[in-house]
């Protein structure tokens, strides 16, 4: 090769290399982007108004709190409104919280964790436009949903335009576990929805209108969507229903981590027995035990600690079993289902079954059915059997309202 022809040459295979250098990988390029990140398309909707937002400290739009982001940008926000955990999800699980002012801001926070779970019209009186952005984990009994439908309601009875920041469902991969008859209602399950649904919180909201399942007194001022009732969803960017997404902030004080989240729509239904559920360990929604199992077993002591204050079976050597190990490992064990193989050993190596159980499974549980399966000694498969009706009839009506491709 001639001199010349070769200088161009090595020049070019430079020239490459820099590009490749500046080229965006697979991973850069398809990085999911929360609604909260997507200014553009939001901000212009705050422009000139007062601004009221439901958030906590999993609210943040890359290193920055949304609610800092906003005041950076001129947003005035005369209002913050907290869910279970408080705004900066330092509080126990189902702990009270009061009003208080932000100490970083200088904002009033209103609680609406406890016996007021509704901004009211002396709450709004000075706000244009309300905000609701918080990070879910897909489990009907994790009560942000019930929450968002709250603020919704709220929102709509106060003629209040409302904005849904969409934020990815680290358990949106798959649909399963009983689905709640409403006469079990309550805060830990408010709709006929399975254990896990398979949405983003956004498309949770557009069901919740146009199923009709808020407040039926609201129904004179719903429309056909979600829009139409001036409720407006900010949709993610790069997310699919088949998106491993980790979350950048842990949405709670026991769910330290992925794999507690994606062990967490399994092992909370301990949280209905007597069986410690880990809390006030390291390892929270990844252990369970009690001290009267073998002590054979694996074994940990619940104690105090910030976010389990008083645990159950507090300072008491449990006996139990480890579901903890590499996320793949954690994601192999899961296999896509809600695991109940684990609640029916427990139950069945527990010598005093009739303590077993307490009052609040049968919420978490979303009807009376599957403490009786239990209890009757079915199988797992006759169990899972009786959810397939359920299931597929909500199938039915989450395809309305999807915002993402889906895993099926």
């Amino acid at each position: 090769m001639k001199p010349t022809l070769l200088f161009a040459f090595l020049l070019s295979l430079i020239a490459g290399c820099t590009d490749a250098q500046h080229q965006p990988t697979d991973s850069e390029s398809l990085r999911i982007i929360p609604a909260a990140e997507r200014t553009d398309l939001y901000l212009p909707l705050l422009e000139g108004k007062t601004v009221g937002i439901f958030a906590n400290h999993t609210s943040v739009a890359g290193d920055k709190h949304l609610v800092d982001l906003l005041k950076e940008k001129g947003v005035e926000i005369k209002a913050i409104f907290a869910p279970e955990h408080g705004f900066r999800g330092t509080a126990d699980a189902g702990e009270k919280f009061d009003n208080s002012v932000d100490p970083e801001t200088g904002i009033t926070i209103i609680s609406l964790y406890g016996p007021k779970r509704k901004p009211t019209a002396e709450d709004l009186k000075d706000i244009d436009i309300l905000i609701f952005d918080i990070q879910d984990v897909g489990t009907r009994f994790y009560t942000y949903i019930s929450s968002l439908e709250d603020f919704m309601e709220a929102a709509i009875e106060h003629d209040k335009p409302l904005i849904v920041l969409d934020r990815p469902n680290p358990n949106g991969f798959y649909i399963d576990g009983p689905v709640l008859d409403r006469k079990f209602t309550s805060f830990v399950g408010m709709q006929p929805i399975p254990v896990v649904y398979g949405m983003t919180i956004g498309e949770y909201a557009k069901m919740l209108v146009g199923e009709k399942w808020l407040d039926s007194t609201l129904h004179g001022k719903l429309k056909a969507s979600a829009e139409e009732s001036g409720i407006t969803v900010i949709p993610c960017e790069n997310y699919s229903h088949s998106s491993k997404y980790v979350l950048p902030v842990k949405p709670s004080p026991n769910l330290p981590d992925i794999k507690s989240i994606y062990l967490y729509p399994s092992t909370c239904f301990f949280e209905g027995t007597t069986i410690s559920e880990g809390r006030g360990t390291e390892g929270p929604f990844k252990i369970f035990g009690h001290p009267s199992y073998p002590d054979t077993l694996f074994a940990f002591t619940p104690v105090s600690m910030d976010g389990a204050k008083n645990p159950k079976l507090k300072d008491q050597q449990c006996y139990g079993w480890n579901l903890d190990g590499t996320v793949e490992e954690v994601l192999q064990r899961v296999d896509n289902k809600v695991q109940i193989k684990w609640l029916m050993e427990a139950y069945r190596l527990f010598p005093e079954k009739e303590k077993f159980f307490n009052g609040f499974f049968d919420k978490l549980a979303g009807s009376d059915v599957l403490k009786k399966q239990i209890i009757e000694g079915l199988s797992e498969e006759e169990i899972r059997k009786s959810w397939e009706p359920g299931i597929a009839e909500f199938k039915k009506i989450r395809k309305k309202y999807l915002m993402y491709e889906d895993f099926e």
